[in-house]
């Protein structure tokens, strides 16, 4: 009797079906976005071309004429010298309150006591006005850049110190006495324990506070400045020239745009990928 052949072992390899599909229903969700961001601008720049049809041109310009003053600006120099220099006051100011109350929410945080003998002087600061802090800013530093810069960094100071702090009050106290009974040093510690817990609502105000900061260094470069895109408002606005009004407000919206897009969004999502993933598991 014939004796049947051995039937080959075929060996099976993991296929790569479910892992493609989530990156092309990714990309589907990506272009599906921006196709509707693309579409709610289009909406918009119809809408203001309708309602600037029955207008006069120094009350709401036209999109047309905004792109016409704000192509007139880019091609000299003095536009990209204006705009680096807000930008460079905004960045100088969020990196000082950044480098100011990141420590100062964890020392807070860290320490109940300490953190409720100072809640009051967080209130205070976070109830006063960025246009306040103009005016003492104005008062102290004169037309100067650290007027805006003390503005940008007493309006994003509070925002990061609250978030961080908040973020130091939410580590679990199990996980410190484990490393402190496995004599685990305080730089140990603070790398393996607290910076995990800090960096997520860290970065969620520190997005709030860059956005805050470039909108209220307008302010301050409108009240206490001879230079940079809030000045140049100020001289337009004087001039009754709606137009380059209009040219300045969307360079600084598109410049915040594309910081928050292309920087720290991306940024956020690199360095907190682990948590997809293990939602994802």
């Amino acid at each position: 009797m014939p004796v049947p052949a051995a039937t080959p072992l075929v060996e099976k390899r993991p296929t790569d079906g479910p892992k493609t599909s989530h990156t092309q229903g990714s990309r589907e969700k990506r272009l599906r976005l921006l196709s509707m961001r693309v579409l709610l601008l289009l909406l918009l720049l119809v809408i203001w071309q309708v309602a600037s049809l029955g207008t006069a041109p120094f009350v709401l310009p036209s999109p047309g004429r905004v792109f016409d003053a704000w192509w007139s600006l880019v091609v000299t120099a003095g536009f990209w010298r204006d705009f680096g220099i807000t930008f460079w006051r905004v960045l100088m100011g969020f990196a000082l309150a950044a480098a100011i109350g990141v420590p100062l929410g964890v020392l807070l945080g860290a320490n109940e006591k300490l953190g409720e003998f100072f809640d009051p002087v967080l209130t205070v600061v976070n109830t006063v006005s960025s246009s306040i802090w103009a005016i003492f800013a104005l008062i102290w530093f004169g037309l100067s850049d650290w007027t805006t810069i003390f503005v940008v960094f007493m309006t994003a100071m509070p925002l990061i110190l609250t978030n961080v702090w908040q973020g130091t009050r939410t580590v679990n106290a199990d996980f410190v006495e484990l490393a402190q009974t496995f004599r685990m040093s305080r730089l140990q510690v603070m790398l393996k324990i607290y910076l995990p817990t800090i960096l997520p609502p860290f970065f969620a105000g520190a997005r709030l506070a860059f956005g805050f900061g470039a909108r209220v260094s307008l302010v301050a470069e409108t009240l206490g400045a001879s230079s940079g895109i809030g000045y140049r408002l100020r001289q337009a606005a004087d001039l009754v020239q709606t137009d380059q009004v209009f040219a300045w407000t969307l360079t600084l919206v598109a410049l915040m745009i594309a910081i928050e897009s292309l920087v720290l969004k991306p940024l956020e999502s690199r360095l907190f990928a682990w948590k997809k993933k293990a939602g994802g598991q």
